[in-house]
């Protein structure tokens, strides 16, 4: 049973086996990516590839895109979209008004279009909520296509994915043999004869049948797993999504304020508890003077990492510092207890700030451990001394 399970399990390198599989177009007057992307995954896929059924497609457009979607994929005449699964007998998928997500003004209207600066704006966070919302099922495959819709569109949905994108999720262009591309008249190679002209002075007949529909895979750089996980769970717009992936290229600056108890890293608040922030301001003070790190198993660590924690709890023996100091007591003259004692700590730290920055934004803060033969290592901050700022 086991062996079974496993071998039916989904796998990234086969989208096509995941239960949930979405496909995800933006349009604005031509639906027609829709079918013809729909063609090219399920019933022509590239040579060497598996077709992809989607169980789902959202259709990501303005209120005149929804309207063309609407009339044109899924009234009962034409209805383009129920013809070419009844054409090519596909199962069925879920694709309705409700699938059909219209971008909006700032005052919750429907946009008609997309003119000024602010529409621009608004388009571009509707889109990467989507696609966040959609890709945060493990148990999807997503299959994008920037075919539609205006420049702008595509773009931003290539560059959602980008950020919430999984190794299962896939990007594509769909490509239309001429004539056929951009015929309002053209929705997907018809396994039967369809005949319609062409639009220019000589008006030839055309036959469906006859176009060539292929899909070109897009490759993209996937950098959700250096996003910060409260941006993978929240509401949070493309410029501040974009900011959050960029920060990892830029250099790191620590203020803590000793007083308030407050670490700030790249300008941005790390929660940390009292114990967790003596720590960091005990490495921070270290980096600042240079030296080769801390030793957290002697006693003279031990004495040193108090007067820090006495300094953050305040002058009056509080039962913060009261745990610490019993804490130690006991270890001090015990190398290795006295260094696990710091371990928790350090992970905390860390966790801190990878929820606040993401992974790799917050590995240019995350503690190191050297260790010389022969010798009990030592733990240092990766910082400059320009680079950390202590404060009270």
């Amino acid at each position: 049973m086991s062996r079974k399970r496993a071998a039916a399990a989904p796998s990234p390198d086969r989208p096509e086996s995941y239960p949930r599989r979405i496909l995800v177009a933006v349009t604005g007057l031509s639906p027609q990516v829709v079918t013809e992307t729909l063609y090219a995954l399920a019933v022509r896929p590239p040579e060497g590839r598996a077709a992809f059924v989607p169980t789902e497609i959202h259709l990501i457009t303005t209120a005149t895109g929804a309207e063309h979607a609407r009339l044109n994929l899924l009234s009962e005449r034409p209805g383009w979209f129920h013809q070419l699964r009844r054409d090519y007998d596909l199962p069925d998928i879920a694709f309705g008004p409700d699938h059909l997500h219209v971008l909006t003004a700032a005052s919750g209207t429907p946009l008609e279009d997309i003119r000024a600066p602010e529409d621009n704006e608004r388009a571009a966070d509707f889109i990467t909520d989507k696609v966040r919302d959609l890709a945060a099922d493990p148990s999807a495959a997503l299959h994008v296509s920037i075919a539609g819709g205006r420049k702008t569109m595509g773009f931003y949905l290539g560059y959602a994915l980008s950020l919430y994108g999984r190794p299962q999720d896939r990007l594509s262009h769909v490509l239309v043999s001429p004539p056929y591309e951009s015929h309002p008249q053209f929705y997907y190679p018809t396994p039967y004869e369809y005949v319609f002209h062409t639009l220019d002075t000589q008006h030839r007949p055309l036959d469906a049948r006859k176009a060539e529909v292929t899909l070109a895979s897009i490759p993209f750089v996937r950098l959700r797993e250096g996003l910060p996980p409260r941006l993978l769970r929240g509401t949070a717009s493309l410029s501040q999504v974009v900011s959050s992936a960029n920060r990892s290229l830029e250099p790191p600056r620590l203020v803590l304020e000793v007083r308030a108890r407050r670490a700030r890293a790249d300008g941005l608040d790390i929660p940390l508890g009292p114990t967790e922030f003596a720590v960091l301001l005990w490495l921070a003070r270290s980096a600042t003077l240079e030296d080769e790190g801390l030793d957290w198993s002697t006693p003279a660590a031990a004495d040193e990492f108090l007067a820090v924690a006495r300094l953050v709890y305040g002058r009056t023996a509080s039962g913060g510092y009261a745990r610490i100091e019993e804490a130690l007591s006991w270890r001090r003259n015990a190398a290795i207890r006295l260094a696990k004692y710091f371990e928790p700590h350090k992970a905390r730290i860390a966790r801190a700030f990878e929820e606040t920055l993401g992974p790799r934004a917050a590995d240019r803060y995350a503690i190191r451990k050297r260790k010389a033969k022969g010798a009990q290592p030592r733990y240092f901050l990766p910082l400059a001394r320009t680079q950390i700022e202590i404060r009270g």
